[in-house]
């Protein structure tokens, strides 16, 4: 695999870090009861549904298509109720709550969470763009529960999404929850934008990086990368 990070700059010296594998599992895998999405509300009842529906119906009479064959009878609302459960990232209060807990141990190595799957839509098309995530930080005073890797990268996934901007999205919330020594975030993709229209270049892979800290060190990235590469 290629080293799909660039050296940008060279911070002090950090003690040579070392791979998880041996550590307590409760140094890093720690989560709160309850600690997670808020759950959306029953889509049938939400208000949104026959407006959102009403548009649907009208882009489908403008491609001609008969409104009375059974096949496209619920289509309008099952579409409404498919974007609202897409981009339930949008809502107020659906941003996970992420509990962390003190490095009492003094864990000073990386913790990596590696091959995190994810859905989302593309801004540009509104059609999916589908792949998995890498994402890794080096504590300095908190730790988090593993889990809260995939709940941080599904809200920003659910909203009509670019995937550079999910990539900063993703580890900026990662160093604003926990101030870690540095935190990196690997995405790697399919966009159906690509595969089903335009270039028509089916299986391509989009990878982007948006790095922290001390992994603009050379071996701390590469220490990274060897375990992604596992």
């Amino acid at each position: 695999m290629s080293d799909p990070i660039e050296e940008t700059q060279t911070l002090e010296p950090h003690a040579e870090p070392q791979a998880v594998d041996g550590e307590p599992v409760d140094l890093v895998a720690r989560d709160e009861p309850g600690d997670d999405l808020v759950a959306p509300p029953p889509l049938d009842s939400d208000p949104r549904v026959p407006r959102i529906a009403a548009h649907v119906r009208g882009i489908l009479t403008e491609l001609g298509l008969d409104l009375e064959d059974p096949n496209l009878a619920e289509t309008d609302r099952r579409v409404a109720r498919m974007y609202l459960e897409m981009f339930h990232g949008l809502e107020q209060g659906a941003k996970p709550k992420v509990t962390t807990f003190p490095n009492d141990e003094g864990y000073s190595h990386m913790v990596m969470e590696k091959n995190i799957p994810f859905y989302s839509m593309c801004a540009h098309h509104l059609v999916p763009f589908y792949g998995h995530a890498h994402m890794a930080y080096i504590p300095r005073d908190r730790i988090v529960g593993l889990s809260k890797f995939a709940r941080i990268l599904e809200f920003y996934a659910k909203r009509p999404q670019l995937q550079e901007r999910l990539t900063e999205q993703v580890v900026n919330c990662l160093e604003q929850q926990l101030e870690p020594l540095g935190a990196v975030v690997v995405i790697e993709a399919r966009h159906l934008c690509v595969e089903m229209r335009g270039v028509k270049k089916p299986g391509a892979l989009t990878t982007t990086s948006a790095i922290r800290g001390i992994f603009h060190q050379r071996p701390v990235r590469e220490e990274f990368l060897d375990l992604l590469r596992r």
